[in-house]
């Protein structure tokens, strides 16, 4: 048994964990990984542990049990996106998880592409301009940013926010960021634990404003649109429209008893799609370009790849996305070297029992370092290495199941990565097909661990527009 004092005593070596959380240095995790590649503690003040894994047997065998998701996170994530699928636990997940689901059904998923290249179009048509006269270097993230919240808000509201375009930009777009940089800060500040005092600071104050205009923000979208269901007197966007947009789909969801999500429930599950379907795709999206831009090879294959199937890329269907076998090579090994969801944490319920037979006790939080897994050489040969090839058939068999985890994995997996790798792959294609990216040495780039890792000080890369094919 591995009790709160073995922790306690073994935690001295692994100390030096906190001040990497605080410096986003993921060099200093890669250090205690190749000393502890199975398991180490952390601690937070003087009484909170954390037990982090980075082992996919130990993966396996957290994630296959039915422990809540840790508090210690949702308390803070709580009044920003309510209880929604993520927050959710017991039987009443499972109600949501169900009612959700046809939201991802591939039909539904395929009415997306075509809303999903107008958005990633209207980014290019800007990075051209830019580009009009010279090559030149940009920064990206933003850009990929404001694009991400085009779609996001298409898919989710069937709202044109003109947020690419619009100098001003979105509300949302603006809150969201600080909003969430806030309650990561709140985290790892042990005094703002308590609810008085954070409310009493200044950045309890900011929070709290921040807060109202983004529940205002949808809640007038999610009102309208149930007024225009009653009366039967549809929008004009929603006349316009060929596809059921994530309100649609959970206004009208209904279980085998005929019940339906409360007002509370629907605002809780859209904050959470907008959230969790905004900032972590375009994460996402800009490592992808990030980690091409370092390997000019592989982004050259991928290119191939794409004109041969894409032509000039002025449609793009679902079967097309199927057939980009390398580029989604590239995509996951993107995942397993920048994940953009870092971490995932449980507390335990009962007594846990890993397969070598060492043991936690009830209570403890386990934290399932995704990066520590993704990194660690115990599992993955020069784990820093880009290397697309880990992700070919014959390499994924031989792979142990739990290695590879940027979408989680077990019951409790990410409900939306279909949605997310669509978006991931039209956005990639088209890029591709009308730039060339290298990077840019003079800006080197680091991590900003909010939650999602993003570029702390933006992403720079040098961008040469290519001819027309």
């Amino acid at each position: 048994m591995i009790s709160t004092a073995a922790i306690l005593e073994f935690s001295s070596p692994a100390q030096q964990l906190f001040q990497f959380i605080q410096d986003d240095n993921m060099e200093k995790l890669e250090e205690i990984i190749e000393k502890y590649p199975r398991a180490f503690p952390l601690w937070i003040g003087p009484f909170q542990a954390f037990f982090y894994i980075c082992d996919p047997d130990y993966a396996k065998t957290v994630l296959n049990r039915t422990d809540p998701k840790s508090q210690y996170v949702q308390k803070f994530l709580s009044p920003l996106i309510g209880k929604g699928l993520v927050a959710l636990d017991g039987p009443k997940w499972f109600q949501h998880r169900r009612l959700l689901t046809p939201a991802f059904h591939f039909n539904i998923l395929k009415a997306y592409i075509e809303v999903m290249t107008h958005s990633v179009k209207t980014m290019l048509d800007k990075w051209e301009k830019v580009c009009s006269t010279r090559d030149t270097t940009v920064e990206v993230y933003k850009h990929i940013n404001l694009m991400s919240l085009d779609i996001i808000m298409k898919c989710t509201f069937s709202k044109e926010t003109n947020c690419q375009t619009n100098s001003t930009h979105d509300p949302y777009e603006k809150a969201i960021f600080e909003v969430s940089r806030i309650v990561f800060q709140r985290l790892y500040s042990f005094l703002h634990h308590s609810d008085i005092i954070f409310k009493l600071s200044p950045q309890g104050h900011r929070f709290q404003k921040l807060n109202q205009v983004l529940y205002q923000y949808t809640d007038t979208i999610i009102q309208d649109r149930k007024k225009s269901l009653q009366t039967g007197v549809k929008q004009d966007n929603t006349q316009k429209r060929k596809y059921q947009d994530f309100l649609d789909i959970v206004l009208s969801a209904k279980d085998e008893n005929g019940s339906s999500f409360s007002d509370t429930d629907v605002h809780s599950e859209v904050s959470t799609f907008l959230l969790a379907g905004h900032d972590s795709v375009a994460a996402s999206i800009s490592w992808v370009l990030y980690c091409l831009a370092q390997n000019p090879e592989h982004q050259e294959r991928c290119r191939e790849e794409v004109r041969g199937i894409l032509g000039d890329g002025s449609s793009i269907t679902w079967d097309q996305l199927g057939e980009m076998s390398y580029t989604t090579m590239c995509i996951n090994e993107t995942f397993r070297l920048i994940p953009a969801v870092p971490s995932i944490s449980r507390d335990l319920s009962k007594p846990l029992t890993f397969p070598d037979g060492c043991t936690l006790p009830a209570g403890i939080t386990v934290v399932l370092s995704i990066w520590g897994l993704h990194h660690n050489p115990a599992v993955w040969k020069n784990p820093k290495v880009f290397d697309p090839l880990r992700f070919s058939k014959e390499n994924s068999d031989q792979r142990h199941p739990y290695a590879y985890l940027p979408f989680s994995a077990g019951s409790r997996n990410c409900i939306g990565q279909q949605f997310a790798m669509i978006e991931l792959k039209v956005a990639i294609a088209l890029i591709l097909l009308h730039f060339r990216v290298t990077p840019d040495p003079t800006r080197p780039l680091t991590f900003s661990n909010h939650f999602i890792l993003k570029p702390k000080n933006g992403m720079y890369l040098h961008l040469e527009k290519l001819p027309e094919c």
